[in-house]
């Protein structure tokens, strides 16, 4: 497969160990290439770096050799090295559930890069480190080539027509079910000539609590900051059909995203990402509790809920499967 490298188990150690030595990068890559015909996973080969990115990841803005950009973060990044498997791991879960997120991937960063490359390090405050070489985390960059067409603020107006404004609730069910511990960040995009917006959503690492693989539940945690997004949401019906598909996800689903994570991106022992996985199965029944909690809290994100908009007329949303105030749930 042209501008990948398979990698699996034994590849990937033959990939590191049968290097380039570096003399020059179309030797480079024409080794790891010819190294790497075996195997059943696909990582991207890393061949340039571009610039750092903002965030506490420090992560690298890069081209693949599939001619995609990534943001690539690094397994010595200064949160955790578990935040490269709650990346893979969230995102293929979202991605499950029908929401807009970025397609991600497996990257392979070589010897050589790094050390053909002086901007490949990571600030660790009172010393500067090199990035490690070996497989990453890379989320496909947002509008690619496009400078100019993907924003990370819209004003009140243009927020109002994003055209998938309705997945903020969506992800907001997501973010309750993994736990994220971060506030909600998503960009929006538009391809040329086009005037409305679609969000796209970024940024799992701090899913499953970042590094401590916990759940710590706070009516405040994993939202948006602007109450805007969810404006128009009247009732459970608004959470549709992400709810119901991440309150039924199979758990062969869930078990299948998280064998795509590399066992080095979480210290290698396999009980810890299984009890992970149950932990999650098992918080499938409390995404409605846990949203609720929100729908309750200060911030009263939710004035619409009990009314929706049907026939071009404000109707009371009625009595229905899940009650129609946001106290009226069922476990």
């Amino acid at each position: 497969m042209d501008g990948v490298c398979k990698i699996s188990g034994e590849a990937q150690e033959s990939i590191r160990r049968r290097s380039c030595d570096g003399r020059n990068r179309r030797k480079q890559l024409e080794c790891e290439k010819e190294s790497s015909q075996t195997g059943d996973g696909v990582a991207v080969l890393a061949v340039q770096q571009i610039r750092r990115m903002r965030g506490g990841a420090q992560g690298q803005l890069m081209l693949g050799a599939d001619g995609h950009i990534y943001v690539v973060k690094f397994q010595n990044n200064p949160q955790h090295r578990r935040v490269l498997a709650n990346e893979l791991l969230a995102s293929r879960l979202a991605a499950a559930a029908g929401l807009t997120v970025p397609e991600c991937e497996l990257v392979e960063v070589s010897d050589w890069l790094i050390a053909n490359t002086p901007e490949l390090e990571i600030d660790m405050g009172l010393t500067q480190v090199r990035c490690q070489p070996g497989l990453h985390f890379g989320s496909r960059f947002v509008g690619g080539t496009m400078p100019g067409q993907v924003v990370d603020y819209l004003a009140e107006e243009q927020l109002s027509e994003v055209k998938n404004l309705s997945e903020f609730a969506g992800i907001l069910a997501l973010d309750k079910w993994t736990g994220n511990a971060n506030g909600r960040q998503a960009v929006f995009a538009r391809r040329q000539r086009e005037r409305r917006y679609k969000a796209v959503f970024i940024d799992f690492g701090y899913c499953f609590h970042a590094g401590e693989w916990r759940f710590e539940d706070a009516p405040l945690r994993g939202v948006y900051y602007r109450n805007d997004v969810y404006r128009e949401i009247t009732g459970w019906e608004s959470f549709e059909p992400w709810l119901t598909r991440l309150e039924t996800i199979p758990a062969d689903i869930v078990y299948e995203a998280a064998n795509e994570v590399p066992p080095e991106w979480y210290g290698g022992d396999q009980g810890e990402m299984e009890a992970l996985v149950e932990k999650l199965l098992t918080r499938r029944g409390r995404i409605r509790e846990l949203l609720e909690a929100f729908g309750n809290s200060d911030r009263r994100p939710f004035p619409k809920w009990g009314t929706r908009v049907e026939e071009g007329g404000e109707v009371n949303w009625k009595v229905g499967r899940w009650g129609n105030t946001i106290e009226g749930r069922v476990n």
